[in-house]
């Protein structure tokens, strides 16, 4: 019976948790598959190591919002105060809702744009005039993880 008095912020809890998790496996997978390009390209030319590195980094802004999802959720439903009991089921559904928007759109996200990151910096690595335009290919994927952003804030807003 004490579950169910505590389910509506184990929910919470759980929304949180896949926001911070899943979208920091995007971010880590994502930061690992440009840091294997950037880590070549900074061996064969240590010159051009900022240039990769702020493509390699590129992909951990998916984990960042995450946790800002996390923090937004927990505060706002007082799980930081301690506050379960007054959590109810509907309320932690629907805070399970609200998080997987960036939850998922930043695992996915964060995976691709490391691929895209690393192929602009095998192009940075041949051709170091371009860097402008490589940043772009990355940038373009950083966009759902803004849209899902955006979604799963407007819905925690809300509850």
């Amino acid at each position: 019976m004490e579950i169910m008095n505590n389910l509506g912020g184990a929910l919470v809890i759980l929304g949180a948790a896949l926001a911070v998790g899943l979208a920091g496996c995007g971010s880590a997978r994502g930061c690992g598959i440009a840091g294997q390009a950037a880590a070549g390209v900074t061996a064969e030319d240590p010159a051009k190591f900022t240039r990769v590195l702020i493509m390699e980094l590129l992909p951990g802004t998916q984990g960042i919002y995450g946790l800002l999802i996390a923090f937004l959720v927990l505060s706002r439903m007082n799980v930081l105060s301690g506050d379960f009991a007054s959590i109810t089921i509907q309320a932690g559904a629907e805070t399970v809702a609200a998080c997987l928007p960036i939850a998922v759109a930043g695992l996915v996200s964060g995976t691709f744009q490391g691929k895209a990151s690393a192929a602009s910096i095998g192009l940075v690595a041949k051709r170091p005039d371009q860097f402008a335009k490589a940043m772009l290919f990355p940038a373009m994927v950083e966009t759902y993880a803004i849209l899902s952003l955006l979604v799963s804030i407007l819905v925690v807003i809300k509850l």
